[in-house]
């Protein structure tokens, strides 16, 4: 026995003709990025990037479940925009800090190869002046 709701066999007959009325496309509902905030709360909160876009992204559903969509796409693009930025500071600047470092190192120990260089040079002909 079929107990799905609504019968087909048991609708009332309509009409065969087309509704004139405009058709309005419903887009999906706004991500909240409530995931990424949260990682990047816990994991990369560079400099609260990450707790700002945890507000952001609980206010976008919040407003989602109030059912108020344009509210919670604009807090859901706040959310995504924080989120980005935390992300990019998190990654990018270690990243950037290594090749300082790296630059730096390699530079000092060209300087003081350098300067061994020159203060042997400097003592060695003192000694040969002397003799």
């Amino acid at each position: 026995m079929d107990t799905s709701y609504p019968r087909e066999d048991y609708l009332p007959m309509t009409s065969h003709k087309r509704d004139s009325s405009p058709t309005t496309v419903t887009s999906a509902p706004p991500r909240d990025h409530l995931i990424w905030s949260i990682f990047n709360t816990i994991y990369m909160n560079f400099c609260c990037l990450g707790f700002v876009a945890l507000a952001f992204s609980v206010k976008a559903r919040d407003r989602k479940v109030a059912g108020d969509v344009e509210a919670a796409r604009r807090f859901s693009s706040k959310a995504r925009c924080y989120n980005a930025l935390a992300t990019a500071g998190s990654v990018l600047l270690p990243i950037l800090l290594t090749a300082l470092v790296v630059t730096g190192v390699l530079h000092l120990s060209k300087l003081a190869q350098d300067s061994v260089g020159f203060f042997s040079n400097q003592f060695s002909t003192s000694d040969d002046e002397d003799k």
